[in-house]
């Protein structure tokens, strides 16, 4: 398992809609912060769109940090699904990751099984596709995955994605973690509203929320997975937009040196 972050732990620096910073982040300074880290992985996600001019300079970057990239994508679109693998290609990346966002009730599971082994001719040797858990609820997830039973499919567990199907933790992680290809280690805090009626949902550092990480760690060691744990965050939004900037970097910092203690690559 190694450590790595993830184009999500600096949404607001890189730009939420309606509220562009004045020098976004780019993809070239997300490889420079996680060499300064000391990552080893980096993966880019939809939140930051590659361009494609500077496609082979960015994997040039990479090689010469020796920073192993993973590709982040949406949906399962056999063009999405190219493009994706396209990438992976310029990269050398062998982890293609995807979430399967839509409007309307979940997939049923023959479905999302039709969907997923349409990928299958589409992936190149050595590239694995990791759907992400989202609006599915994760059993039928794995369901799905146990009656294709390819090696080149699999998961990227997300830690909190599932509350919003409900789906608790432990619960998601149960039933995911045998096909567990990537980690996604979001903590969070569920606190309940003053009036007692409903919850909110927060993001926190790694370690200072509900998460328990170890646990977490030993279940997927136990399943017997070594996936890459790629850290995200999910930044509330403060006063000004340079605030909410300056705590992002908190964060990562503070959840990097968390994750060292669990993670030593």
């Amino acid at each position: 398992m190694k450590l790595g972050a993830g184009s999500y732990c600096w949404m607001w620096a890189i730009g939420v809609p309606g509220h562009p910073p004045g020098l976004p982040l780019t993809a070239f300074d997300l490889l420079d912060r996680c060499h300064s880290l000391g990552l080893r992985v980096v993966q880019f996600g939809p939140n930051l769109p590659l361009d494609a001019s500077s496609l082979d300079a960015l994997a040039e970057r990479a090689r010469e940090l020796a920073i192993e990239v993973e590709i982040g994508i949406s949906g399962l679109d056999p063009a999405a699904i190219r493009h994706g693998v396209d990438l992976c290609r310029i990269f050398d990346a062998t982890l293609l990751r995807t979430v399967d966002l839509y409007d309307g009730p979940p997939r049923a599971t023959a479905e999302l099984e039709r969907s997923l082994r349409a990928a299958l001719p589409l992936l190149e040797s050595g590239v694995r596709l990791a759907l992400e858990n989202a609006r599915t609820p994760a059993r039928q997830l794995a369901a799905a995955l146990d009656t294709i039973g390819s090696p080149s499919l699999g998961v990227t567990l997300d830690t909190v994605n599932s509350l919003a199907v409900p789906e608790g933790v432990a619960e998601v992680v149960d039933a995911l973690a045998p096909h567990t290809l990537c980690l996604h280690v979001k903590d969070f805090q569920v606190r309940r509203i003053w009036h007692m009626m409903g919850f909110t949902v927060e993001g926190t550092p790694a370690g200072q929320g509900q998460l328990d990480i170890p646990w977490l760690l030993d279940r997927l060691r136990a399943a017997g997975r070594d996936p890459n744990a790629i850290l995200e965050l999910w930044v509330p939004q403060h006063d000004t937009l340079s605030q909410t900037i300056a705590l992002e970097d908190t964060w990562v910092n503070d959840s990097i040196s968390y994750l060292r203690r669990l993670i030593l690559d």
